[in-house]
Parts: C-alpha cells; sequence; structure tokens
C-alpha cells in the first residue's frame, strides 16, 4: 500500500519551499493568481470534454473573444469557471465554508449554461456512466449536502490538507447534487480547501483523466487511492510553480535543500529538471509514474531519463522493477 504520510511530508516540504519566496510582490501575485485562472479553467474544462485549447481558453477569458469554430458552450464554460474561481479567492479568508458558497460557486460557473439549474439542486435522478455506484438521491441531496458542509468544518483543523482536500472532493462526487458541472465545483472546492489551509492551487491534466476517473470509482472501497492520486498532483504543480518561481530568480533561497538545487543547473531542459526533481522526491518512481507527476508521455520520460543518465546525472541502483533511481552528487552535474 502506498504510504500517504510521506506523500504529506513531501507537500509539507514543498510548501515550505514556496514559502521562502513570500511575501510576493502585489504585481507577482496577481500574475500568478491569473497564471492558473487560465490553467485551472482550461484543465477543468478538458477533463470533461471541452475542446478549447490552453490558448484559446487564455483569449476567451481574459480579451472575451470567441474562437471561430468552437461551440459556444465552451465559451461559456470558460467563462463560467473562470467568474467562479475569481469567487474562491473571495471567499479563502472566510471562518467556515457555507452550503452557500458551493452553490454560488454553481450558479456563477452554469449561469450563462442553464440559468434555470444553475445553483439549483437538481430534481431528477441521474446516472453516472462508468460508474457501478449510484448517486445520492433527489430526497437526499439537501440533508447531504448539509452533512458535507459540517463534516468539512468540523475536520478542517483535524486532517492533513491534502487528504482533507482530496475527501472533500471525493464526498462532494458521491452526493452530485447538480444536474451538471459537479466535477468542475468538486475541483474548485478541493482547490479552495487547499487554498484555506495555506497551500497552493492544484491541477489535474486532461492527460490523466483515466488515471483520474478510475481512481475515483476506487474511492468507493479504497478512499487512499484517490488520496494518493490527489497526493501526487498536489505535489507535481508545487514543483511546477518552484520552477516558475526560480527561471524569475538568479538566488534561491537558503531554505530550498540540495534536491532543489539540483534542478537549476543550465544544461538541463525544462522536462529534464522536472524529471530530476521528481526523482530526488520519489526514487522508486516507474517511468509511468514519473510521466503522470511531470505532466509528460512515457516517451518523453523515457528520452529525459537516457539524457540524464548521459551527462552522469543519475543512475539507477537494482533491477528494472525493484531498483531505485539515484542522483548523482552535484559536482558531477555541473
Amino acid at each position: 500500500m502506498t504510504e500517504l504520510p510521506r506523500k504529506y511530508n513531501q507537500a509539507d516540504e514543498n510548501n515550505r519551499k514556496l514559502s521562502a519566496y513570500r511575501p510576493l510582490p502585489p504585481e507577482t501575485l496577481k500574475s500568478l493568481r491569473e497564471y492558473y485562472r487560465v490553467g485551472l479553467t482550461y484543465t477543468s474544462n478538458a477533463l470533461e470534454g471541452n475542446s478549447l485549447t490552453e490558448s484559446e481558453t487564455k483569449v476567451v477569458i481574459e480579451d472575451g473573444l470567441t474562437i471561430e469554430g468552437k461551440p459556444l458552450r465552451d465559451h461559456y464554460e470558460a467563462v463560467g469557471h473562470a467568474k467562479a474561481y475569481d469567487y474562491i479567492y473571495s471567499i479563502t479568508e472566510n471562518e467556515k465554508l457555507c452550503e452557500e458558497d458551493i452553490i454560488t460557486l454553481h450558479r456563477l460557473f452554469y449561469q450563462q449554461i442553464n440559468a434555470e439549474e444553475a445553483g439549483r439542486y437538481r430534481t431528477v435522478k441521474v446516472y453516472i456512466s462508468g460508474s457501478r455506484y449510484a448517486v445520492a438521491a433527489v430526497s437526499k441531496i439537501s440533508a447531504e449536502m448539509q452533512k458535507l458542509v459540517k463534516w468539512y468544518n468540523d475536520n478542517e483543523k483535524k486532517l492533513h490538507p491534502v487528504e482533507l482536500a482530496a475527501m472533500l472532493h471525493q464526498r462532494f462526487v458521491f452526493i452530485h447534487p447538480f444536474v451538471d458541472g459537479n466535477g468542475r465545483v468538486a475541483r474548485l472546492l478541493m482547490n479552495l480547501s487547499l487554498l484555506r489551509n495555506g497551500y497552493t492551487i492544484a491541477i489535474i491534466p486532461a492527460i490523466l483523466r483515466h488515471e483520474y476517473i478510475y481512481s475515483l470509482e476506487m474511492a468507493h472501497v479504497s478512499p487512499e487511492v484517490f488520496t494518493d492520486f490527489i497526493a501526487d498532483r498536489i505535489i507535481a504543480t508545487q514543483l511546477d510553480l518552484l520552477r516558475l518561481m526560480r527561471d524569475g530568480d538568479d538566488t534561491v533561497n537558503d531554505t530550498v535543500n540540495d534536491t532543489v538545487k539540483r534542478v537549476d543547473t543550465p544544461r538541463l531542459s525544462k522536462t529534464e529538471q522536472a524529471v530530476l526533481a521528481a526523482i530526488g522526491m520519489h526514487p522508486d518512481y516507474s517511468y509511468e509514474q514519473l510521466a503522470a507527476v511531470c505532466g509528460v508521455s512515457r516517451p518523453t520520460i523515457a528520452r529525459a531519463i537516457r539524457n540524464l543518465q548521459g551527462c552522469n546525472c543519475i543512475r539507477r541502483i537494482g533491477s528494472d522493477k525493484k531498483g531505485l533511481w539515484e542522483i548523482i552528487n552535484e559536482s558531477r552535474i555541473s
């Protein structure tokens, strides 16, 4: 079984490294928020089949333009999600999570798509394609949502932020309170929880849609499978943000450890830097797991591994199945 506490520690350590850059200048903070406004809107919609590319999403939500040949609904989803994203920042400092907050998130996202159903619990029975499990009955939705909000507020200071955010997402999806848009709202709630507890936004790229859906289905019997998946996505997004922060800074704060410093070598591509950082955190990871953490394909990982081995940055200890990656000392990397 995966050691979840180990991943919690990794996430905490990444969070400490990110904290070393704080307080950020207002302009930097604003640009980061806009960066994730586009990134989260694009990826969350793409997971649900939205056809807009990331650059198209940016044009739609920042410039108010339409993309020729793309469905009008896809534009509405982008604009609505961006509004809901902005809303989570306005309630991050609230003392508690309220049921009305969740309803407002859905209303903002869904208003242009279907005004009658926006911010309104469903009144019809729905089925989740590909799932063997039923969602909450219509008659129980209101009570289940009240229980969810109470559970969250009771556990916000008890559970680790990673576990709390993953479980909030999972529990909300199992209720499925709205006729549509539940996945988008679930991911917004997950990120609201992370922000409320000192973490940063977590991105789930569309390339991981299968793993995402599978882990949610498995969570009905093994909740740790989904929590494990979300922990990986939180860590991967943190590493991405750390790379962004380092790219804009010639010096690295003394609190950043040796593993991160190794990533700054100019000889490596950004993908190779990402792989090196991931190996530092996960020496036991397979090619597939490294691909998931770095958000690239397996062939790309294989190519990066060959290059890293070729310049004596890493080596494999043990067998392919049971061995470990080892980062060679820094003097041999430079």
